[in-house]
């Protein structure tokens, strides 16, 4: 037990550090991102240069001017489309592999989506991050433009959703306080038999997939852009039959009861003092 103790422990001491991370290095690159694309936006392109990561192998045959007039371009592209005036959200951050070569990301580089808007319609860039020097590499708009949705809906949906897990603790109490065998099983299937799963997503609305588990108490969340954000919950089928099964079980040991209290009730009462006739 003790070990068993120590294994989680550690499991979830390398979680937290993993998150500290993520979370650091989430807000490093849409930082970087917003430096470099207002830069650009001032038109100042030696100073983009300078944010990029130009002693990466990637880029050691770059020529500077041609990067310049591409820079330029690019510029011209997102002022045309969105303005000037932007905010920027973080999507996420990953490592491709795969066995197709071309669509890993290149070794000791992070693929980094950056949501940006200007109040009324928003886009996506996808930017190439080296590893090392933390500077980017690569930076391109993605084929998104989208007007900013409401997102209303997508919080009351999210209080229908929270009454998911609400109801699985409440089972798991319940089933704690009963005297059911091998409970832990009754835990397990409360828990991860979430299914089916119905999706609200901030952009694309309602969606519905007949085989999706939802193993954290029937519910999954994503607040990262307006595009990554949606609330998502399972049918608590483990959690429903669990509460058939014990209020059929109280219904059984009420209706005892009260046969009980019946049967005492409709028995004779014999009075010992009443004189006998012989």
């Amino acid at each position: 037990m003790k070990r068993i103790n120590q294994i989680v422990l550690t499991i979830l001491m390398v979680s937290l550090l993993t998150s500290c991370d993520f979370i650091k290095n989430s807000f490093t690159y849409k930082d970087k991102t917003k430096d470099f694309v207002e830069t650009l936006i001032k038109e100042d392109y030696t100073k983009c240069v300078d944010q990029m990561a130009m002693t990466h192998e990637m880029a050691e045959n770059t020529n500077i001017d041609t990067m310049k007039i591409g820079l330029a371009n690019f510029r011209q592209l997102i002022v045309n489309s969105w303005g000037t005036e932007l905010e920027y959200s973080f999507m996420k951050s990953e490592k491709k592999f795969s066995t197709v070569e071309a669509d890993n990301t290149p070794p000791n580089t992070t693929l980094a989506l950056i949501e940006f808007n200007n109040k009324k319609e928003f886009g996506v860039l996808e930017v190439l991050f080296d590893d090392k020097s933390q500077k980017i590499l690569n930076i391109k708009t993605l084929d998104v433009k989208a007007p900013i949705p409401t997102m209303t809906y997508f919080w009351l949906f999210g209080l229908l959703a929270i009454c998911i897990p609400i109801f699985n603790i409440y089972v798991i109490r319940q089933i704690k306080r009963s005297d059911l065998k091998k409970k832990w099983l009754k835990y397990i299937a409360v828990i991860f038999l979430n299914t089916p799963a119905i999706t609200y997503a901030a952009v694309s609305g309602l969606s519905f997939k007949l085989i999706n588990l939802q193993i954290l108490l029937g519910v999954s969340f994503g607040y990262m852009g307006f595009l990554n954000s949606y609330w998502t919950f399972g049918i608590p089928l483990g959690g429903l039959y669990w509460f058939w099964k014990l209020r059929q079980q109280k219904n059984e040991v009420t209706e005892t009861e009260l046969t009980t209290d019946q049967n005492i009730n409709t028995e004779p009462i014999i009075d010992n003092d009443k004189p006998t006739t012989e």
